[in-house]
């Protein structure tokens, strides 16, 4: 994972990005990545799962 970071309490999910970090184009160049999953990530100690990418326009 690039810039995510999450946490389960209970039954709350928190997933915290830096937006101010960028991690470079996106493979089509016409967005910049600031955080993602890098695919579906199965949430720790759990069966759910998350798929998550934050970008903007370049």
């Amino acid at each position: 994972m690039k810039n995510v970071e999450m946490t389960v309490q209970g039954t709350i999910l928190t997933i915290k990005v830096d937006l101010s970090k960028e991690f470079g184009p996106s493979a089509s160049g016409k967005t910049i990545i600031i955080a993602s999953t890098e695919g579906n990530v199965t949430i720790l100690d759990r069966e759910e799962k998350v798929g998550l990418n934050v970008y903007r326009k370049k």
